[in-house]
């Protein structure tokens, strides 16, 4: 699985001011809802209690917020970089900037898996995670997350 396989350009949110997790989260999960005719209070609802059992800030910057939720039909994917880090409660204690956003159907559990692996695998990367930072564009993030 590559990460044209997953995401579209059109999925790439940058430049996001976020006060803390929980704004962040309603953000994201408002330009999915938007984006992807989801209901916005049922991805929200389904991401904070994923959150709430453990934070997904892997480390580096990077978190990889994730749910599956009854009554979707598809995977959907979205790729958010903040202007600021905030404090995420990720397991290294850094700030995040970096988010792949990630819903899925609760049927979906091995595709649902393989996303987050294909994300994973490619934002353990320094060199990319660099480029995406530096990029101006959302074309620009997307090439990056493509090596």
């Amino acid at each position: 699985m590559n990460i044209s396989d997953i995401l579209s350009e059109d999925m790439v949110l940058l430049n996001i001011d976020a006060d803390n997790k929980r704004h962040l989260l309603e953000q994201v999960a408002a330009f999915v809802a938007e984006n992807k005719t989801l209901d916005k209070n049922a991805v929200f609802e389904a991401i904070l209690e994923r959150e709430n059992l453990g934070s997904t800030g892997y480390g580096n910057g990077v978190a990889f917020p994730h749910a599956r939720i009854s009554g979707i039909n598809k995977r959907v994917t979205a790729f958010v970089r903040l202007n600021k880090g905030i404090d995420y409660d990720a397991l290294d204690g850094k700030n995040v900037d970096l988010l792949a956003f990630l819903v899925s159907s609760e049927q979906n559990g091995e595709d649902h898996l393989q996303a987050l692996a294909t994300f994973s695998r490619v934002l353990k990367n320094d060199d990319v995670c660099r480029q995406i930072r530096e990029a101006k564009t959302a074309h620009e993030i997307y090439m990056a997350l493509q090596r």
